[in-house]
């Protein structure tokens, strides 16, 4: 059994003893702490609340504990269902909510489930509201409601179809070109909440063929929910065999977007941004952002656009950050997350395929063609063992100083960029490993890139 806290939110495997797994008890106790840190941001007792859920198994057990601990808090909760993690974002904001709770463990396995916390813009906590959180989590302070000042809920169950109208009034989204275009589009849900949002969001975009591959809200993942390469062969297979123009597959609750090209190749996750971002700056000249660990291809695109491309910390509410610090007009992760400021500050596939659908149509090209129009990068992605013993921050400073000659950022970890691509270099924060993510033009040049660095630190290191 494993329970985690991180900035990223609470989450854990279903069941087993209190305290090492996502168990009843430990529901609670997370509940409560988000609502206590809530009334003290807020300055208020009844906050008001959303609570959505992914489709997981445990989600239906997880959302009525939750609920009920909102409400024996004196929260009033709208609870709005299924719905993905943009869906959600959007609900708190679309409410005049206090905050909101996501319930989904994201691309984990089936038998986990986790707590997305968010204020009432809609987007996540940062690292010292997290921090104070947990803390409350274990306050013996927490006075509950009393009978009369209990907590309310109402069931609003139209938010994927609210989302989607949302969607379809933003400027950029052109329903006409995606209608004259007449896509054959093939999606992938893996049997959670994108099976209902993405099908019903590319009708009403006038996509007339719809082809849905584990598109039904089961919960019970067709194949590892994480949309990477190696899992999604069945849709890949599928393309070929229908010559379907387009592949969407869509991570458990909906914030991350993978593409598959029309010859059934990937379109590549980091390049998912990259395409959203070209067809944006096009129409809005801008700032990009993306983290530290993402393609360099973002940047190429925005200087050639005339803009100013920033990178982040690793993590979507530095990324959100540093989208409102330089008041970008596009930006987010290369895993496929799309975070487009005139929609919301928050990673939404829903978003993401209405952008890239329109780009496809105005381009009058196919998905491979389009994808041969961008900077071809690759990166390989390696970890390093240290033993508790070593100095793992000591290590990182010494290989900083080595590469003094280079650019070298330490806002996360330590990043060298190059002059043919970039290493970046991140500690685990329980467990005595690095990290060491590096990107080049070809796969050899990044992993030659990557061995470099694993020698250097197994000199200093003395491994």
């Amino acid at each position: 059994m494993t329970l985690v806290k991180s900035i990223s939110g609470i989450r854990g495997t279903i069941g087993g003893m209190v305290g090492e797994g996502l168990s009843p008890v430990d529901i609670v106790k997370f509940t409560i702490g988000y609502a206590e840190w809530l009334k003290r941001y807020r300055g208020k007792q009844d906050c008001m609340v959303v609570v959505g859920r992914d489709a997981r198994l445990s989600g239906n057990m997880v959302s009525n504990i939750v609920i009920g601990t909102l409400m024996g808090c004196g929260c009033n909760v709208v609870n709005i269902g299924l719905a993905s993690t943009p869906t959600t974002e959007l609900a708190v904001t679309l409410e005049g909510a206090d905050g909101g709770i996501i319930l989904t463990a994201s691309h984990n396995p089936k038998q986990w489930n986790a707590f997305k916390m968010l204020n009432e813009k809609g987007e996540f906590l940062d690292k010292d509201q997290c921090a104070e959180m947990l803390r409350l989590t274990e306050s013996a302070d927490v006075v509950f409601a009393d009978v009369d000042a209990l907590g309310t809920c109402i069931e609003k169950t139209d938010y994927t179809q609210r989302h989607i109208d949302e969607v379809l009034k933003l400027e950029l989204v052109d329903v006409e070109a995606i209608r004259a275009a007449n896509f054959r589009v093939a999606v992938d849900a893996v049997n959670s909440v994108g099976g209902v949002a993405i099908p019903a969001l590319l009708r009403a975009l006038g996509v007339e063929h719809v082809e849905e591959l584990n598109c039904e809200p089961t919960g019970n993942f067709a194949h590892n929910p994480e949309p990477l390469p190696e899992h999604l062969t069945d849709i890949s297979e599928h393309i070929r065999k229908t010559k379907a123009d387009v592949g969407f597959v869509v991570d458990p609750d909906v914030d991350r977007l993978a593409i598959v090209c029309e010859n059934g190749e990937m379109f590549g996750e980091e390049y998912t941004l990259v395409s959203i971002a070209d067809y944006v700056l096009t129409h809005t000249p801008g700032n990009t952002v993306s983290n530290l660990s993402s393609t360099r291809a973002l940047a190429d695109i925005t200087a050639q656009h005339g803009g100013q491309h920033n990178a982040s910390a690793v993590g979507e509410v530095n990324v959100v950050a540093k989208i409102r610090e330089t008041n970008a007009v596009i930006g987010g992760e290369g895993n496929g997350g799309v975070i487009y400021p005139a929609s919301h500050c928050g990673r939404d596939a829903l978003v993401g395929v209405a952008l890239f659908l329109t780009h496809l149509a105005k381009k009058g090209k196919t998905v491979s063609q389009l994808r041969a129009e961008y900077p071809n990068y690759y990166i390989s992605k390696n970890k390093i063992e240290l033993t508790p013993q070593i100095d793992v921050d000591g290590v990182l400073c010494v290989i900083k100083g080595c590469y003094k000659q280079f650019k070298v950022t330490d806002i996360d970890g330590v990043k060298i960029d190059f002059p043919q691509g970039w290493v970046h270099l991140r500690k685990s924060n329980t467990e005595p490993i690095i990290r060491i993510y590096s990107e080049a033009p070809t796969r050899e040049q990044a992993d030659r890139f990557a061995s470099a660095i694993i020698d250097e630190i197994k000199r200093i290191a003395r491994i």
